[in-house]
């Protein structure tokens, strides 16, 4: 018989149906007359009852189907099995319908002394070490739902405001951000590396010949594809060899870039605001019984905050004003405020959530905390940055309108010392038929975490990579 998924099952009101579901036994209990199983096969986040009816001790029968214990030794927590039986509707609470089961088959066994995962509540940290079996629990079920939701969201909304999908290289030989911190790829024997006379590496012999690394951002590549399509964006794996252990951080994580053609940094807010909004309410039109979850187990206020978020046009405040806001808050900050600074998350979160208590558009960064490619400001201090503040996560997007002026790029650049050997394909766009854009990056993980309501980015990523760890 053709499987029915237990989502589908639940909304069925065909009494009487005959059908077939397969999953994961989350629990089993009852008594020497009948058995409940609830079974879950990652559709939905709710289980189905299958209920087993048991042959007496005396041998009697009555109607329908009725299971040795020996014949339910097997279906225990864990294991996975065929129910076949009759749609009935449920007098229990928390559900409109159950299966009277006539068959059941044991695909896969579940040893109850060994099984990680009981019927019992699992700290997140106990979760991460078996990260291979926590997809099957109920918060990570409704998480990893929840992140393809939004993946679905993204594609949707460039697609329907004409954006094109453009892939950008993971090994690539230039360094977006300046930052080195890379993980490089190479096909050397790092046993006997080769060296000129300087003593440097000698990438010559290597598969690409030069020195290549994964890519942190698909941004120089995608502003490419902007000069010739207009409208882009890229979703892809990025790489950090940032030595951070923080519930924000992540080695290996998911970036949405657009960029575009004749926007200016106006625009690019506005792009930002409406594009994060219809993520959101995305959410919470086709989440809402993962998102409910969430929010009665993890977080009571998840709905609330995400409605807020939707309900308030975001603040666009310059860099100096908020600085000076800080420098004027009755509250003591871990990390001294000045102008010239960074900000940490504690400043942008009081921001967001003390000070305008909805999120915030921070502009006009100075230029010497910025990258390369932002357009710089008449003051020749700031420049046209934008970074995008939302309550419990900080910066959620960052982004700016890129120079397109020839001569200030190449002036930037060789104050910093970038290599021209690696940036000249970059600045020949500025020399043919140069044109004002914009852009910005979100993380990926960052907006499954304020969806979520989660704390740890380690929890919305099925495998996250952190530095020394690298399992599953």
């Amino acid at each position: 018989m053709k499987r029915t998924e237990i989502k589908d099952a639940l909304a069925l009101t065909t009494y009487g149906q005959r059908i077939n579901v397969r999953g994961w036994v989350r629990s089993r209990r009852g008594n020497k007359n009948v058995s409940f199983i609830a079974l879950n096969d990652g559709s939905t986040i709710k289980n189905i009852q299958i209920v087993a009816d048991l042959a007496t001790s005396d041998g009697c029968s009555s109607e329908g189907k009725r299971f040795s214990e020996e014949e339910l030794k097997l279906v225990t927590t864990g294991a996975c099995i065929s129910a076949t039986g009759s749609l009935v509707e449920s007098m229990g609470k928390g559900q409109t319908v159950e299966i009277h089961a006539d068959e059941i088959e044991v695909y896969g066994t579940a040893d109850p002394d060994t099984y990680p995962l009981q019927k019992k509540g699992h700290s997140l940290e106990y979760l991460r070490t078996v990260a291979h079996l926590r997809p099957r629990t109920n918060t990570f079920g409704a998480i990893l739902r929840i992140r393809h939701n939004m993946a679905i969201a993204i594609h949707t909304y460039f697609h329907e405001h004409g954006y094109f999908y453009f892939h950008t290289p993971l090994i690539t030989a230039s360094d977006c951000e300046g930052a080195g911190q890379m993980f490089q790829v190479t096909t050397k024997n790092l046993y006997n590396l080769k060296r000129d006379q300087q003593g440097q590496i000698d990438y010559s012999d290597d598969f690409f010949g030069k020195m290549t690394a994964l890519t942190v951002s698909g941004q120089l590549e995608g502003e490419l594809g902007a000069m010739a399509l207009g409208k882009i964006y890229t979703f892809g794996p990025t790489f950090r060899a940032e030595n951070s252990n923080t519930p924000r951080h992540l080695a290996e994580f998911w970036m949405i870039e657009p960029e575009i053609a004749f926007y200016d940094i106006n625009d690019n807010m506005d792009l930002a605001e409406d594009f994060i909004k219809f993520c959101i309410q995305w959410a919470l039109d086709h989440c809402k019984d993962d998102i409910d979850f969430l929010n009665q187990m993890y977080d009571n206020t998840l709905i609330e905050r995400l409605n807020g978020v939707l309900a308030e046009k975001f603040v666009r405040l310059d860099y100096t004003d908020g600085i000076n806001i800080l420098l004027e808050a009755k509250k003591k900050f871990e990390f001294p405020v000045k102008w010239g600074i960074d900000l940490q998350s504690e400043h942008e979160r009081y921001l967001v959530e003390e000070h305008f208590k909805r999120p915030v558009i921070l502009t006009n960064y100075p230029k010497e905390i910025k990258a390369f490619y932002m357009k710089q400001n008449d003051d020749g201090k700031t420049v046209r940055a934008m970074d995008v503040l939302f309550p419990q996560i900080g910066e959620i997007i960052g982004g700016s309108e890129r120079e397109a002026d020839y001569d200030k790029l190449l002036n930037r650049i060789n104050e910093l010392n970038i290599p021209m050997k690696d940036m000249w394909w970059y600045l020949e766009t500025r020399k043919f038929g140069t044109v004002p854009h914009s852009g910005f990056g979100l993380g990926f993980e960052r907006l499954v975490l304020f969806v979520t309501g989660m704390q740890n980015i380690r929890d919305v990523i099925a495998f996250p990579r952190t530095p020394n760890n690298a399992e599953f």
